[in-house]
């Protein structure tokens, strides 16, 4: 069987062979493929946690910093994360560490912290400010999130000792702590009529976007140390225990 004959009636197999190696060399091909393929990324949950900039002071349910950073996220392949939302307007560092236990929940796989413009404003003393933001990095960092800390500039109004004492605290916290620090929260953004509201000093819709586009390869450090963490814990948890 399977037996055919050529022009000169000759009988043989080779049709019949040729076409079992190309269902084999299919079949494997299609193995090696399905062997090697990346399983689908694990879930993620970011949250940020912050004051009105990352609140979405008077804009849109769908126009604010979180929502915006999510969906650029999922334009660029980041399917499984989500941006949750938990900033306060009006809040200080003292607000964000009287509710960090809350507003950053047990689902969280990492953070992004923007907090302290509000602190800056109410000229409150630079050493709360830093003592806060120590606290809360402290107790994220024993709970092993990951950390991106946006910092903030003091007021120019303030004076430059002020200054001189405000904003070296994000530098100085993200060198400590290795934590990925984005610099000014609001560059290429502050000051820019067309990119804030009309108290200038919120970001329009637009004004978030630019923020969006510019934090993101930070935003994509993070998320990649969250992965790794998540893997870590992964494999500890099937490590074999050992006696002592």
């Amino acid at each position: 069987m399977f037996q055919t004959r050529d022009k000169q009636g000759r009988r043989g197999k080779a049709p019949f062979r040729i076409a079992l190696a190309a269902l084999a060399l299919t079949f494997l091909a299609s193995w090696s493929t399905k062997a090697t393929a990346e399983p689908p990324a694990m879930p993620l949950t970011i949250v940020a946690l912050g004051d009105s900039l990352t609140a979405g002071y008077r804009l849109p349910p769908d126009a604010g910093f979180p929502e915006q950073l999510e969906a650029a996220l999922k334009a660029r392949g980041y399917e499984n994360v989500t941006v949750r939302n938990a900033g306060v307007s009006g809040d200080t560092t003292s607000g964000g560490l009287s509710r960090l236990d809350w507003a950053v929940g047990p689902e969280t796989d990492a953070v992004i912290l923007e907090l302290g413009a509000n602190d800056a404003l109410r000229g409150i003393d630079p050493a709360i400010a830093r003592r806060n933001l120590d606290e809360i990095i402290t107790r994220l960092k024993k709970r092993n999130l990951p950390i991106l800390l946006a910092g903030m500039y003091a007021p120019p109004n303030l004076g430059k000792e002020y200054a001189a004492r405000f904003n070296p605290i994000y530098p100085e916290l993200a060198k400590q702590y290795d934590l990925i620090l984005y610099p000014f929260f609001l560059e290429g953004v502050a000051a820019d009529p067309d990119l804030n509201l009309g108290d200038g000093l919120h970001p329009t819709r637009k004004g978030v976007a630019e923020i969006v586009t510019r934090i993101m390869p930070d935003v994509e450090k993070l998320i990649a140390e969250a992965r790794e963490e998540s893997r870590k814990e992964a494999r500890e948890s099937a490590a074999p225990a050992t006696a002592e």
